[in-house]
């Protein structure tokens, strides 16, 4: 069995929590060190397995993420925990190589207006690095995987709706580069799950043996109909952040992720057993109570509770 398939079993749903990474992008204040430790603990408690825990980026821009070596390590203490990290520069990924982190994302553009102000390159550019990126991880001792995300796949906030052919081209280029994956994300929450359901289908069947992985925002409600209609389509690697946390500073109008506990109750409801303990899960939100007190959480299921039992506390 490939390392791929260890850590992504094709036959299961793979959730992955971004809090610690997409979820801290726009926060006023952030977690101490010891905060994200406990944080990434608690989780694993609950029976979280996938951690995307920060990214390598100038700390003088990203003040949040300057101890990202310390999380990749606590990931990296935990049996059968995966961290995931983010990497835009060859700088960054020999850093997140040097760290021992156990996948590398990185990002490619569906729009070149986004590009630009994203990452300050061309999409061509963004595919030179993403090939660039493959290289270093073969050449590297512990071979962490590699995954490439077409942000603004399902419309941009620069330029409005985006050519699902043109997003599919960009998945063949990044599968070319030699990616292990690629993920889809509606970065500032543009779709319904129509448009999502027919990019989820047509991705997943030129991926072919590789997986597609799903990352939305909730920006106009639509996150978990979104993430139903890619499961519907054969995403079996689906993203969401501890409350609905996150944006991207460069995408005008960027709200939170998917709220991860209602994508965990979604995946239970629908019949994929995800193994993790929704009410331990929904207890980890003390922490960012704790230590952000000023930013909103969102969620049904801490709202509500799991049904027929007491409603949880409101958050």
């Amino acid at each position: 069995m490939s390392r791929i398939e260890t850590i992504y079993p094709a036959d299961r749903v793979a959730l992955r929590e971004v809090g610690l990474r997409d979820g801290l992008q726009l926060v006023k204040k952030f977690p101490s060190t010891e905060a994200k430790q406990r944080w990434v603990r608690e989780e694993y408690a609950a029976c979280v397995r996938h951690f995307e825990v920060g990214s390598f980026l100038p700390a003088k821009t990203f003040p949040q993420f300057v101890d990202v070596r310390d999380v990749v390590a606590t990931v990296a203490s935990l049996p059968g925990a995966h961290g995931i990290a983010l990497a835009l520069n060859e700088r960054g990924v020999n850093e997140a190589l040097a760290s021992g982190v156990g996948e590398i994302a990185s990002v490619v553009s569906a729009t070149e207006e986004h590009s630009q102000a994203n990452a300050h390159r061309s999409r061509s550019s963004a595919i030179a690095n993403i090939k660039r990126l493959c290289e270093l991880r073969d050449a590297s001792a512990h071979k962490p995987l590699v995954n490439a995300a077409i942000s603004m796949a399902l419309g941009c906030s620069i330029t409005g709706a985006v050519d699902p052919k043109e997003v599919l081209r960009l998945v063949d280029k990044c599968l070319e580069a030699g990616v292990d994956f690629v993920a889809i994300a509606d970065t500032v929450g543009y779709a319904g799950p129509k448009q999502v359901g027919e990019l989820s289908r047509a991705a997943v069947k030129l991926a072919g043996t590789k997986p597609i992985c799903i990352h939305l925002h909730d920006t106009r409600g639509m996150g978990i109909a979104n993430a139903a209609a890619a499961l519907d389509e054969g995403v079996r690697i689906l993203d969401g952040s501890l409350g609905g946390l996150g944006g991207c500073p460069f995408a005008p109008g960027a709200t939170g992720n998917v709220v991860f506990e209602d994508l965990v109750f979604l995946c239970e409801s629908k019949g994929f057993a995800t193994g993790i303990d929704l009410e331990k899960l929904i207890g980890v939100r003390n922490i960012l109570r704790e230590e952000m007190p000023d930013e909103r959480l969102y969620g049904g299921l801490a709202r509500a509770g799991l049904p027929g039992g007491s409603a949880a506390k409101a958050a």
